[in-house]
């Protein structure tokens, strides 16, 4: 059972940065994904990036492009996610997960589909 702690969000202004850590426990397939969702208030849970978890292929929302990087560290058990040029829309809960294909962030969510969630983590980002 694979096990997904995120940290790194805060509360910043429009312009900041943070970065998101999720480090992961367990079995994780050096076949599938892992990524970022982020669920502003109010909104439905969306895909913010994804990298491959054997190296390699990434995909981000065209909301975020040019502005977040994702990352894994050697072990890839660890995914980073840094947020430059912050706007008050990246305002959301953002929550890490595994699943088996990159197509599982994109357009409408199924939770169940993915393998595993963190609790997530909240990102403020005022004007």
């Amino acid at each position: 059972q694979v096990q997904l702690v995120e940290s790194g969000g805060g509360s910043v202004q429009a312009g900041g940065s943070l970065r998101l850590s999720c480090a992961a426990s367990g079995y994780i397939s050096s076949s599938g994904y892992m990524g970022w969702f982020r669920q502003p208030p109010g909104k439905e849970r969306e895909g913010v990036a994804t990298v491959a978890t054997g190296g390699g292929t990434t995909w981000y929302a065209d909301s975020v492009k040019g502005r977040f990087t994702i990352s894994q560290d050697n072990a890839k058990t660890t995914v980073y996610l840094q947020m430059n040029s912050l706007k008050p829309e990246d305002t959301a809960m953002y929550y890490c997960a595994v699943g088996p294909l990159f197509s599982l962030w994109i357009g409408h969510v199924d939770q169940n589909a993915l393998d595993a969630w963190g609790q997530g983590t909240q990102v403020t980002v005022s004007s």
